[in-house]
């Protein structure tokens, strides 16, 4: 009996990129008849014509899923919602604007096949060239070091994760999930596969600034409890050295009363230096308790508008 592959790929104002999506996906599982497929494909409500070439792929072939949003979900909550309804023996999570290439698909199964249950694409290398990739690099290298366990630098959420995974995953019933923590935090054996990432051929990409700080704050919020025991060190350390400084100046006015004025220079560069101490760490207070409600919350990932082919 075949196994069956689930492809899964999100979308947002994609129009130029998902026929030739369709069809590189297609020519690597016609070398591999030993499988089946499935290929869901979610659109997060854009504002091109993907929605129609998503419909059209559906029509001409049965194996094609379309899942419409009602809305814009996000980049995070869409993606995940898709990944959830696979039923393949092994899922594969890719992105729908050709820089994670369909080929590596065969290389993901043949490690798949040798007894890992993931298979990851690690690229330490892009030929997308700017500063947001630069920072983006800089950030993951930063969070493996304060997180509480090893995550994968340089993954995007792209490779082969067998059903068992998915199980655990289903399980966790994160409502606003950080998908490349979760796939570390289930533990099993990984297999990671290094590629150059190509430049994205056609259309823009709708990450942004506030898109990539939202997903770093969530991977901070979700993995690592380093930033909030600093803030409380913090303020342990500047009580204890606003106390001294007081205590200094308070002796040395006792000694020199006729002749010492202390100024308001110091007085007001302590204050702002305190102040915007405190607003950084209050800030930092308030990503957590976002993330606490947004697990409270517990509002469905996504509401769909239509589906296709399920």
């Amino acid at each position: 009996m075949k196994k069956t592959i689930s492809v899964v790929a999100a979308c947002f104002n994609e129009q130029d990129n998902v026929d030739e999506l369709y069809r590189r996906v297609v020519a690597v599982f016609e070398r591999l008849d030993r499988y089946e497929f499935e290929f869901i494909l979610i659109d997060n409500a854009s504002v091109d014509a993907t929605a129609e070439r998503l419909k059209a792929l559906a029509q001409q072939d049965a194996r094609v899923k379309v899942i419409l949003n009602s809305r814009n979900f996000g980049h995070i909550r869409s993606s995940f919602h898709a990944l959830l309804q696979a039923r393949g023996d092994a899922v594969i999570a890719m992105a729908s604007d050709l820089q994670d290439p369909p080929e590596m698909i065969e290389t993901f199964l043949a490690g798949w096949e040798q007894g890992y249950r993931k298979v990851v694409a690690v690229k330490p290398e892009s030929r997308e060239k700017s500063v947001l990739t630069g920072l983006r690099r800089m950030f993951y290298r930063s969070l493996n070091r304060i997180s509480e366990m090893p995550l994968i630098e340089n993954f995007t959420g792209f490779g082969l994760y067998d059903r068992v995974i998915m199980d655990h995953i289903r399980a966790m019933q994160d409502p606003y999930p950080y998908f490349r923590g979760m796939i570390t935090e289930v533990g099993y054996d990984t297999l990671m596969v290094q590629f150059e990432q190509p430049r994205r051929a056609r259309g823009v990409t709708s990450s942004n600034f506030l898109i990539l700080y939202d997903i770093a704050m969530l991977g901070i919020t979700n993995h690592s409890r380093l930033p909030l025991r600093v803030a409380t060190i913090a303020g342990f350390v500047l009580s204890a050295l606003t106390m001294l400084v007081a205590l200094g100046y308070f002796l040395y006015k006792l000694l020199r009363w006729d002749d010492f004025a202390v100024g308001q220079a110091p007085m007001v560069i302590g204050l702002f230096l305190f102040f915007s101490v405190q607003l950084f760490f209050i800030g930092l207070l308030g990503e957590y308790v976002l993330a606490i409600h947004r697990q409270v919350m517990n509002r469905p990932l996504v509401v769909e508008k239509e589906r296709i082919n399920f």
